[in-house]
């Protein structure tokens, strides 16, 4: 361990979060430690997204090129109702790429953190001891003492300047520090599930991600690198998350799609996707990142990501203080904004990945309760339909009067041009019973902006967002095809 040395910064964990960190601090010079319970790169997949911004931190780094080859471009998404009909596709931005990388990816996460810590090895300004345990922080006026204990030369201490804990969501740091989280309002269980798929496998399954809108049980087919598949299944109430989690129990709900000689199971773990937020990300000298700051459920598949974010936000802060650039109360407020801006950002993007799971269902039980279809022994399978939750209710709206709001709403503001629904369109969506996003996207054509682009979004008018019991901004997406720069759930 250090002996004398005090380190600029001292950064606990050395996971995605850690590893990019000590790249971007050693880079800039500054002298770092590292320490880390485990010995090597975890050998199975967690995290399985990446997005332009973190390729470009990568970039930043010197490893873009040997990431590469451990990425994919995400595919076309499908979102299946209940009875198995295509109720939306979400396609991808097309090369060339507006922000120079491909928007979103799937990778393999063992293999590129390895190279980002090979990329860290060769900083000498960089100490990294693993197969150690942090077991005691304690922050001072002056800097930080870390305790450390090796396994073969027993008791140290480290001192640095700054501490950045990376140690995960059940961090040692947060907890001793007396660091709380806030409770974003999602607690669910699902079982997780990696398979390498073999050729016999690979021909039965679809060749793009699939979101299977089933309000019994709500799953996720990822295409990941190669042939890696993943999917994401929601417990049941009752159902025990370790007995799922056996090679059996997980078999049995893979029989829809594969059987045991289709492939091999990489992993299969049950969690409890949680949204929760720190709600001081600084206390002093030390500074939470990655899921020491925040947890969020996987939809939109931007943990790991978020956790580069935050690293990323933190390192030139530090840098610019630590080399004397920014100073006194100047230098407290600029270290004070990297919690400011990271959690307004984690809290934002948790609620769109709660908001997009919250549409699937939806989607899934408007369709069950349009056509009547019903699982044996549900009520509605005995012609006794449940009544519309609330979120349903307000999601309905009959076409006639979408086109009634969008007129009122052309005359109040002038308009002359007068809405119009595509020919046929008024019988199909009566036919259909499509709710409002179906409706307002023939009846918006030509009052909300008149743009005729295939994927633009449009905001529909206020009276017609009243009348649907709405609030704040209702986008609707025009076209079969929605094009978004990110994938909807990952």
């Amino acid at each position: 361990m250090s002996g004398s040395t005090v380190y600029d910064v001292a950064i606990v964990g050395y996971g995605p979060a850690g590893v990019v960190a000590a790249g971007l601090l050693g880079q800039k010079g500054l002298k770092v430690y590292v320490c880390e319970r485990l010995l090597d790169v975890y050998q199975i997949p967690r995290a399985a997204a990446l997005d332009h911004e973190i390729m470009r931190v990568f970039q930043q780094l010197g490893v873009v090129d040997a990431v590469a080859p451990f990425t994919e471009p995400f595919t076309n998404s499908e979102f299946f109702g209940v009875d198995g009909q295509l109720i939306r596709r979400m396609t991808m931005v097309a090369p060339p790429y507006p922000q120079g990388y491909t928007p979103s990816l799937v990778f393999t996460q063992p293999q590129v953190e390895r190279i980002l810590r090979e990329r860290v090895a060769r900083l000498p300004n960089v100490d990294v001891e693993l197969g150690v345990e942090m077991t005691r922080v304690t922050p001072d006026a002056g800097g930080v003492t870390l305790d450390i204990v090796h396994p073969q030369r027993g008791a140290g201490q480290v001192r640095a300047k700054y501490v950045i804990a990376c140690d995960g969501g059940s961090s040692t740091v947060r907890t001793q520090l007396g660091m709380q989280l806030e409770d974003l309002d999602f607690d669910e269980p699902w079982l997780v599930v990696d398979v390498l798929v073999n050729e016999r496998g690979l021909a039965k399954l679809p060749k793009v991600s699939v979101q299977y809108c089933e309000p019994e049980r709500p799953c996720t087919l990822v295409i990941c690198p190669k042939n890696h598949r993943r999917f994401e299944i929601s417990l049941k109430e009752g159902e025990d998350p370790k007995q799922v989690a056996t090679p059996e129990a997980t078999w049995k709900l893979l029989s829809r799609w594969l059987t045991p000689e289709d492939g091999e199971l990489w992993r299969q773990a049950s969690y409890r996707f949680h949204a929760l937020v720190a709600s001081d990300w600084r206390q002093g000298r030390v500074f939470l990142a990655g899921d020491a700051a925040h947890m969020q459920p996987p939809f939109l598949g931007q943990g790991m990501c978020q956790g580069i974010r935050d690293v990323t936000n933190l390192a030139w802060k530090l840098a610019a203080v630590l080399r004397g650039e920014v100073t006194g109360a100047a230098a407290q407020a600029l270290l004070d904004s990297y919690g400011a801006e990271r959690k307004a950002h984690v809290r934002e993007l948790t609620r769109s990945g709660q908001g997009a799971r919250a549409r699937r269902e939806v989607a899934g039980r408007l369709r069950r309760r349009r056509q009547g279809h019903a699982a044996p022994g549900h009520p509605a399978a005995a012609g006794d339909r449940p009544a519309l939750r609330r979120s349903e209710r307000r999601a309905r709206q009959s076409v006639p009067a979408a086109v009634a709001a969008a007129r009122r709403h052309a005359a109040a503001h002038g308009r002359r041009r007068r809405p119009r629904l595509a020919a046929g369109a008024g019988a199909r969506h009566r036919r259909s019973g499509r709710d409002l996003a179906g409706a307002a996207r023939a009846a918006t054509r030509r009052t909300a902006g008149g743009s005729r682009r295939r994927g633009r979004s449009v905001v529909a008018p206020a009276r017609m967002r009243r009348r649907a019991g709405a609030s704040g901004p209702l986008r609707v997406w025009r076209g079969v095809h929605a094009r978004r720069d990110a994938f909807p759930h990952r």
